[in-house]
């Protein structure tokens, strides 16, 4: 399918058209009048863009943008008007229309509001496609994003452990992301038809904890006015991720373990056991091996947690992954904002990729929710980037492999767009993506 569908009656203009986007490479159906147009939407389906004379024999061009946004509302139409035809184009933008340009016109008017209306009809699919995976996620898992090798492996890990019974340990800095990937495991297990079941081991009281944990029997306590479940006998058949382990009291550390070798509960106040089955996925930002030589973390606990232990690298490690998850944050605040995701000027990609990322990923995520909602992203505190020490060249070399995958992440591994957007020659675009070993199918949208 071609992304635009261009149509004049006269012949002259739509030659010179033709050939104008042809020498910009942008690919194109012309039409003398409307009703083929409509022929051809009805066997092909709709292009990225319309542009159309309004002065037709037949219908008018008012009467296909009518037509046409009845079949897409986005669809962007562009309406080419004659002097007299102003007040009914102006018109026709308030119930639609993209945009209008009046003849006679400079080809790069045209040509740039071109590129422009296939940007948005881009972004609109994009957006589209983020609110149907939004929808479906509860069945597809949450997305770990990044191209980074620690990130790869990761991703293999899970793959190969996410339908065992293992328990696991994650550890990560705060803001790495150790929810999502434990939402990943669970996923993609067998177990995702059942609860998922979080707590934060930090935010309990320590006279709460086993409450919260196993759950309590009416009047085991000064306040237990009825019987509770905890978050274990809710994890029955699903996961239990308990983050924040290594803040977790002592004597509940205890408890924890005899649970976790012997598969059985009892509620506070209860002498009966209760038989669970359950995944345990702890995460941690401390050392617990060294905490447990310290005596702050039970040794034989450690041992107990520590089958299956992964890794999750701080932002400053992965920096290459930058573009690729802003962007994303950039569609999910805006599909939850209602608004547009517009792209990031490359100065503020530069000022991305020089900062530290003390919050890591979760911060990252928290400025992409200010640029979609003001604009700019705001403050950033003077951190020296990790790759201050290189030689310039590795410098530049770095900050242009990044340029070039957001690019290509933001126009979906689609070459004549990119190059647009990047104004290089399609030879030169090539042999940059070679030379940092991209490939355009790593970004391909997969929905």
């Amino acid at each position: 399918m071609e992304d635009v569908f261009f149509i004049d009656d006269e012949c002259d203009i739509r030659i010179a058209i033709e050939q104008s986007f042809e020498l910009e490479d942008i690919s194109a159906r012309f039409f003398a009048d409307a009703e083929q147009a409509l022929l051809a939407i009805k066997d092909c389906g709709l292009p990225k863009a319309i542009i159309t004379d309004i002065c037709l024999p037949g219908l008018s061009g008012e009467n296909l943008l009518n037509s046409v946004l009845r079949q897409d509302p986005d669809i962007p139409v562009i309406l080419i008007t004659g002097h007299g035809d102003i007040e009914m184009a102006v018109s026709a933008l308030r119930n639609g229309a993209y945009d209008f340009i009046e003849k006679p016109f400079a080809i790069d008017r045209l040509i740039d509001t071109t590129r422009r209306a296939i940007e948005k009809h881009n972004l609109t699919l994009e957006n589209q496609a983020l609110k149907r995976s939004l929808k479906a996620s509860q069945t597809l898992g949450p997305r770990i994003i990044g191209q980074n090798a620690s990130i790869e492996t990761l991703r293999d890990t899970i793959t190969h452990i996410a339908d065992t019974n293992a328990d696991i340990l994650l550890f990560g800095e705060t803001g790495t992301g150790k929810e999502l990937v434990a939402r990943s495991i669970h996923e993609q297990s067998s177990r995702r038809e059942n609860n998922f079941v979080a707590i934060n081991c930090g935010a309990v009281p320590e006279n709460l904890i086993e409450s919260e944990l196993y759950g309590h029997e009416k009047g085991a306590f000064t306040g237990a006015d009825s019987k509770r479940i905890g978050k274990f006998e809710h994890a029955h058949g699903g996961t239990l991720f308990l983050d924040e382990i290594e803040s977790m009291p002592m004597q509940a550390q205890i408890r924890l373990l005899r649970v976790l070798q012997e598969r059985v509960i009892e509620r506070v106040g209860s002498n009966s056991l209760i038989p669970i089955d359950i995944r345990v996925i702890a995460a941690t930002k401390a050392d617990l091996k060294q905490a447990s030589t310290q005596g702050d973390f039970r040794q034989d606990l450690y041992y107990r947690l520590n089958v299956v232990t992964l890794d999750l690298p701080p932002l400053r490690l992965r920096k290459e992954d930058i573009p690729a998850l802003f962007h994303h944050f950039l569609l999910v605040a805006a599909a939850r904002y209602g608004k547009d995701a517009a792209s990031i000027p490359n100065a503020d990609l530069q000022t991305l990729l020089g900062h530290d990322w003390p919050g890591n990923v979760r911060e990252l995520r928290n400025c992409a929710e200010r640029f979609v909602l003001l604009g700019k992203l705001g403050e950033f505190s003077s951190d020296s980037s990790d790759n201050s020490s290189l030689p310039l060249s590795e410098q530049v070399a770095d900050f242009e492999r990044m340029i070039i995958e957001q690019a290509l992440t933001s126009n979906e591994g689609r070459i004549n767009e990119t190059m647009h957007q990047l104004q290089v020659a399609r030879k030169t675009l090539y042999d940059k993506m070679q030379k940092y070993g991209l490939d355009k199918r790593d970004y391909k949208d997969e929905n």
